[in-house]
């Protein structure tokens, strides 16, 4: 059976997706699915091109690793464990120029290659391989909806968010590696 990625604020879920099991996957998602979204503090995940460094959640790492024009990356992030207070903005920090890598500024795609995609992948095969595991097992039953703010499965597309429901579909599928996602390898650390 397909696992399925939709957005957590469409109105007709149980109409359009009937004979499903509806998951959200959102830091204000059920226990334990809440666990798989990108803010839930696992701890001790690799801060990729930082072998010292470890995070307690995947979008502590994209934050803290965000070059805005008034200020640089920002390692106090690292260690969030509320999952609040964790973005930083624009509004409030300027414009992003990017995410630092290896002494290097990433443009927005490539920071998702290098830096999102692989933290989201150890946290999912490190931390939440049972969930995933879970995940399978349901999916062999029935349709998965997994709930997410945004539904964007495309790392090139840049115009939105990217879900992370999205890559926990093709995750649960077995369809990562490949387009388009193009793993880099693990973080480094």
């Amino acid at each position: 059976m397909p696992v399925v990625v939709a957005s957590r604020r469409r109105t007709r879920l149980s109409q359009d997706f009937p004979d499903a099991l509806i998951l959200d996957v959102t830091s204000r998602g059920a226990e334990p699915w809440f666990r798989l979204s990108p803010f839930y503090p696992h701890g001790e995940i690799p801060v990729p091109g930082h072998p010292d460094r470890t995070s307690q959640s995947v979008e502590d790492i994209w934050q803290a690793l965000k070059v805005f024009a008034t200020e640089p990356e920002d390692f106090t992030k690292l260690d969030i464990t509320t999952m609040k207070g964790i973005k930083r903005t624009a509004r409030r920090l300027g414009p992003p120029l990017g995410h630092r890598l290896d002494d290097r500024l990433l443009g927005y795609e490539e920071a998702r290659r290098l830096i999102y995609l692989p933290a989201y992948r150890w946290m999912l095969d490190h931390r939440a391989a049972t969930l995933v595991t879970r995940l399978r097992e349901l999916a062999r039953h029935q349709t998965v909806v997994l709930l997410d703010y945004t539904t964007n499965g495309d790392i090139t597309d840049l115009s939105t968010p990217l879900s992370h429901a999205a890559l926990i579909a093709h995750h649960v599928q077995e369809l990562w590696p490949g387009p388009p996602w193009v793993e880099t390898g693990p973080p480094k650390g």
